[in-house]
């Protein structure tokens, strides 16, 4: 008999070593004037995907503590881990209570219902990702560094984080549709709610 806890917790674990080294290696750096940058990574697809996978609060914790662990390890990130951190985890929950609570995707096997939910709470996930990251970062740069180097930073956070959601959406929904049919013929598919 498996026990259920360690699976999620293994997973969660797996999902933040994933989202570090997606965020980490396989990022297109921006760097801005005064010594900020921006990037396009997928680092947010391996957050929604865990919590596809595990649920809001796993899902959002894995993504989280990966991409804090991302931040603090770069000097010029190292000031946006606690923005990381609280992002990335309501990301997990967001998508992870639209997935599970709403679409109750674990409880079916249309795979068509299970597709659309995937989708939607993927979407409803970046999409606060979309309005909170820029909004966020624009106020601490308001305050850290002055009004000119926060507007010119705002316009470049809008814009990778907008590609960063499209490309997240359509890569967590796809490896979970791809993923989630072999983790049931494993015996490996965590059950939500």
């Amino acid at each position: 008999m498996r026990n259920e806890r360690t699976l999620k917790l293994v997973t969660t674990a797996l999902m933040a070593a994933l989202s570090y080294v997606v965020f980490t290696f396989l990022q297109i750096k921006v760097t801005l004037p005064g010594g900020d940058a921006t990037s396009f990574h997928l680092g947010n697809a391996v957050c929604v995907l865990g919590a596809l996978l595990l649920g809001g609060v796993y899902g959002g914790i894995g993504g989280a503590i990966g991409m804090t662990i991302g931040d603090l390890l770069d000097p010029v990130y190292i000031v946006y881990a606690p923005k990381t951190f609280l992002l990335k985890f309501c990301i997990g929950l967001i998508t992870g209570l639209v997935a599970h609570r709403f679409g109750k995707i674990t409880h079916t096997s249309d795979t068509k219902h299970i597709f659309r939910w995937a989708l939607i709470a993927s979407i409803c996930g970046m999409a606060f990702n979309v309005i909170f990251d820029p909004l966020i970062g624009y106020f601490y740069k308001l305050v850290f560094l002055g009004k000119p180097a926060a507007e010119l930073a705002l316009t470049w956070n809008i814009t990778t984080t907008s590609v960063n959601a499209v490309l997240s959406v359509i890569a967590a929904v796809a490896v979970y549709m791809a993923l989630r049919p072999a983790l049931v013929k494993s015996g490996l598919f965590v059950k939500i709610g």
